[in-house]
């Protein structure tokens, strides 16, 4: 990574483990089919997928449960998966390979770069951030992903009518997002205030784990719109 991109804020960090064995066979054996090199200054969706069909950019997989259902129920649809948590990374390439899931790709690497340097704009039909760190203390708020000026970034990444779909638990970090969401031009708020629940979003272990401690799910729903 060049210095201007290293010195950035970023908005992860390495969680610690090296994963199962089956997670890094799975890395080692597949990465080279379906993760993406990151050298590149813009990608061609329609040669890294082989297909001109609508591209979705989920940032921050995890361990890539939810993503491997949305794909596996809608193939004519392709997955760009962001993470940077190889363990992660590597389940869900067990899962492509278990479900033959062929319109999944992945980017281990910064969203943040990604979206700024890899990404062309009006290229992408919808963003999904399902549960993104909500960095909880005060100092660390300037580590969230959901805000300007990168909201700015995503939004110029999504074609006029696509969307930008994010979900969490945390509600400090909700209402943060809903008001930077709401000031960043060119996206719309698809509801007045928190979306209702897609019926297509699968609930994941992390989710369930938050419903039994409690915690209370916010959706927020953003379109770009036509002009």
């Amino acid at each position: 990574m060049s210095q201007a991109f290293s010195n950035k804020i970023k908005s992860y960090v390495l969680r610690a483990g090296r994963g199962t064995s089956a997670q890094m066979r799975s890395y080692d054996s597949l990465s080279g089919k379906f993760v993406l090199d990151c050298n590149s200054n813009a990608f061609h969706f329609s040669s890294i997928f082989g297909n001109d069909n609508p591209v979705i950019a989920e940032i921050g997989f995890v361990m890539g449960d939810a993503t491997a259902v949305i794909a596996g129920e809608n193939p004519c649809i392709n997955y760009l998966g962001i993470e940077v948590h190889r363990p992660g990374i590597g389940k869900l390439l067990r899962l492509i390979e278990q479900r033959s899931l062929s319109n999944i790709r992945i980017i281990e690497h910064d969203a943040s770069d990604v979206f700024e340097r890899m990404i062309p704009g009006n290229s992408l039909d919808g963003i999904h951030l399902f549960f993104p760190d909500p960095w909880p203390k005060k100092k660390h708020h300037k580590r969230r992903l959901v805000q300007r000026p990168f909201t700015d970034t995503l939004a110029a990444s999504l074609k006029p009518g696509g969307y930008l779909y994010m979900v969490t638990d945390w509600e400090d970090y909700a209402i943060y997002a809903l008001a930077e969401l709401q000031a960043t031009d060119g996206l719309t708020n698809s509801c007045d205030g928190f979306a209702p629940p897609k019926h297509w979003r699968p609930i994941t272990s992390f989710e369930r784990k938050g419903i039994q401690k409690n915690h209370q799910t916010r959706e927020l729903f953003f379109t770009k719109n036509d002009c």
